[in-house]
């Protein structure tokens, strides 16, 4: 909103300094101010409000150290994350930006599901939260509407290059790229020199409503998984916002570079029209999650919640879809997929040598990875600080891929 005020100012007085709002660079650097802001300011509030209400986690007793001291600690504290985020962008960005509504509709939506769940734990007194079949719906949803956005909307396009001859003045010919934005289902694949692929080449057979179906699951699926990751790895205090607020800044790069005409040509990176927009929406998402951890580090004086773990994860997910550069996830959100890994492995081993030789064995000491370390009575901080130092490694790895082909 700020952005269409002082630029009418701008443009109706001339205003000494209205101008600056035109520049991505320093409409982000006011969202992280704004957004550290809020959570800092306003999360004391909020913990004091959820204790009253007593608003509490329950914990099961799983035999991890200090997991009991944690019993009562505040739950539901999404709620700030999810506010840091929306404010700063609707103060800052442009509003009919496709891309900032399709995120904007992503944070509320899976933020609501996550809400549904913790309410049902704290108030219901229900520990299963949610049924699962309810949760993975409402995640579908979100799926569908993203991919459908990203398929049928006008303001949706990528940039394609060809050469073209051109007639010369003088003598002979000369090319020059010429350009036309397009709508297209095309993402870019890492470590390769041509890398871009359309996701319509995949089946052998060149049907519109097919290869549109076929998108729109993968986007469904990758949204759900990732929001999944982020949910799981929410189990020791600061992992998941801290992981989060690296992965954010990743792709805050990613969005810079692919919404700039320049940089993405010299990169050889897809130019993505009007998405340099979403580093406004990134900066508001990082210093949401690092303001968190202002309240949220170890020991923390309060928990996220399912409301800002699904909304934190679907964000990432969408982020990267947009970016086209999903096919990234694997490796730049390494830490979502090594702890979703962890149990799947554990369970699917569990399950396979109890069938097997009668009783059930176990790859980790306990699943996700991170109770792992905690049974091995690593102190809590240092695993979480280990594990944003692998998230940061992954990070350099993935802004890597940029020339790396």
């Amino acid at each position: 909103m700020l952005y269409y005020l002082f630029t009418y100012l701008d443009e109706k007085f001339d205003l000494t300094g209205a101008g600056v709002f035109q520049y991505i660079s320093f409409r982000a650097g006011m969202a992280t101010l704004i957004s550290l802001l809020i959570t800092i300011t306003f999360g004391k509030t909020l913990i004091r409000m959820l204790q009253k209400k007593q608003v509490g986690e329950s914990i099961r007793d799983l035999g991890l150290a200090g997991q009991m001291e944690k019993k009562g600690t505040p739950t539901m504290g999404g709620l700030i994350i999810i506010a840091a985020i929306i404010v700063p962008t609707l103060l800052f960005a442009k509003l009919d930006n496709i891309y900032i509504i399709l995120l904007l509709v992503t944070t509320v939506g899976l933020g609501l599901i996550g809400f549904l769940d913790d309410y049902i734990k704290v108030f219901r007194k229900n520990k299963e939260g949610l049924a699962g079949k309810f949760k993975v719906v409402g995640q579908v949803a979100i799926g569908l509407f993203v991919g459908a956005v990203l398929v049928f909307h006008d303001d949706v396009k990528v940039r394609e290059f060809s050469e073209v001859p051109v007639e010369q003045v003088t003598q002979g010919t000369q090319t020059e790229p010429a350009f036309e934005d397009v709508r297209s289902t095309m993402t870019t694949v890492p470590f390769v020199k041509d890398n871009e692929f359309d996701y319509s080449k995949i089946l052998p057979f060149d049907i519109d409503w097919v290869n549109v179906t076929l998108y729109i699951l993968i986007v469904i699926v990758i949204v759900t998984a990732v929001s999944n990751g982020a949910n799981i790895t929410d189990g020791i205090d600061g992992l998941a916002a801290g992981t989060s607020a690296i992965i954010g800044l990743t792709l805050a790069i990613f969005a810079y570079i692919s919404g700039n005409a320049i940089f993405s040509d010299y990169l050889n990176v897809m130019f993505i029209p009007n998405s340099g927009e979403l580093v406004i929406f990134c900066a508001a998402f990082v210093g949401a999650c690092v303001g968190f951890l202002w309240y949220n580090a170890f020991p923390a004086q309060v928990f996220m919640g399912d409301t800002g773990s699904l909304s934190l994860g679907g964000v990432i997910a969408v982020l990267a879809i947009v970016l086209r550069k999903e096919l990234l996830i694997p490796l730049m959100c390494g830490i979502f997929v090594i702890e979703n890994m962890s149990v799947i492995l554990q369970v699917s081993y569990f399950k396979y040598t109890r069938k097997k030789y009668g009783e059930g064995r176990r790859i980790f000491k306990m699943s996700p990875l991170h109770h792992h370390y905690q049974k091995m009575e690593i102190p809590e901080a240092k695993i979480v600080t280990r594990f944003w130092i692998v998230g940061i490694l992954l990070a350099i790895l993935t802004l890597a891929t940029l020339k790396l082909r």
